[in-house]
């Protein structure tokens, strides 16, 4: 039973398979299970490949299963096409667009499965880019914000420079004040003069606009730093907002991108093993000798060619059989006495008939 599925996987008669030899059987089984196992082959990678697309398993098995028996039955349709010859070159010339399609599918299917093995190192490629991706980010979205922010801050420095050059104008004026009440400056007279009233009026009045500045100054600097954290919310919330989109960073077309990172000589390798699994069909078919099946094949369509070579030969002999009795036929009718003054006879009637209608036609016109 599985040497005649393995018939049928070929494209060979079985008819003709039974009356070959047993070494014929074996061969054809063969060819067979390469295009069966060929397409098993393209099953199992294209639905990995459309796994990784849709990421759902019925519909990567679904178009698998459909690109498995596409495949199947086109390496079936070349190889029972492809007639055994005795120049090798007119059998590889008559398969060569099947092998340029090979290459195509090999490049197809193997990158799917190189990015299977090469998982890992894949995986730190992305990462390394996804790392990358988010700094990158983060530094788009601080250009955003920091302006802003470092105005503000600005503006704070600013009220906070202000505020201590009062203060240091206040414990001057302090200083001064006190000295002029010890003598030790000023006038350098002991105790509470009239200077010493003046001064520490003027250190008063001061220390009371400084009050009120650090009092202002300290309801400005509580707005501007609530600006700054709600500057500084918004700029995390969008970083965290972008962080699952650079996250989800790892697409069919991202590790292919991966994939070409990667040193070149390891994937190469595995096209050609791809390019060699989608051509074995073909090049088994033409590596094979020809046998007692392919005599027995070609005797059948030699045959067939004779037999309706001679149905096309008596057909045109028939038809010119034909011909020539037709023409002989209406050339003795022709010299027949009878038939033509029959003839002669009738023409005159019809001339007559259309004399006739002629004149009546011409008398109703004139009136």
């Amino acid at each position: 039973m599985i040497k005649n599925f393995f018939w049928m996987c070929s494209g060979a008669d079985p008819d003709l398979l039974n009356e070959s030899p047993k070494s014929e059987q074996i061969k054809y089984a063969g060819i067979g299970g390469t295009i069966f196992f060929t397409a098993v082959m393209a099953f199992i990678a294209s639905s990995y490949a459309l796994f990784t697309v849709f990421d759902n398993a019925y519909i990567a098995i679904s178009f698998g299963l459909v690109w498995g028996l596409l495949i199947f039955n086109l390496d079936r349709f070349i190889v029972s096409t492809i007639k055994k010859r005795n120049n090798a070159w007119q059998e590889l010339l008559q398969a060569s667009p099947r092998i340029v399609l090979a290459i195509i599918i090999a490049i197809v299917i193997s990158k799917p499965l190189e990015m299977k093995i090469f998982e890992k190192e894949i995986n730190q490629v992305l990462l390394e880019q996804k790392n990358e991706l988010t700094l990158q980010n983060k530094n788009q979205i601080a250009d955003q914000f920091t302006p802003e922010i470092e105005r503000i801050q600005s503006e704070i420095n600013t009220i906070k420079i202000e505020v201590d050059a009062k203060e240091k104008e206040v414990n001057d004026l302090y200083t001064t004040y006190i000295s002029e009440a010890e003598g030790t400056s000023g006038t350098k007279k002991l105790g509470k003069g009239p200077v010493y009233k003046e001064k520490r009026e003027k250190h008063d009045a001061l220390l009371n606009e400084l009050q009120q500045l650090k009092k202002e100054s300290s309801t400005s600097i509580s707005e501007k730093e609530a600006s700054i954290i709600l500057l500084r919310n918004k700029q995390e919330l969008q970083i965290t907002r972008d962080q699952p989109i650079i996250n989800g960073f790892d697409g069919l077309m991202a590790r292919i991108n991966a994939l070409g990172e990667l040193a070149w000589l390891p994937s190469f390798f595995i096209f050609l093993l791809f390019v060699a699994i989608e051509t074995a069909p073909v090049l088994a078919k033409i590596m094979a000798t020809k046998g007692a099946y392919d005599l027995r094949y070609e005797e059948q369509e030699d045959a067939l060619k004779v037999w309706v070579e001679q149905q096309k030969n008596q057909r045109a002999a028939l038809l010119s059989t034909d011909v020539a009795l037709n023409e002989k036929v209406y050339y003795d009718v022709a010299k027949d006495e009878e038939i033509y003054n029959y003839k002669k006879q009738k023409a005159k009637d019809l001339l007559k008939l259309q004399s006739d209608k002629f004149y009546k036609k011409q008398s109703e016109i004139i009136g």
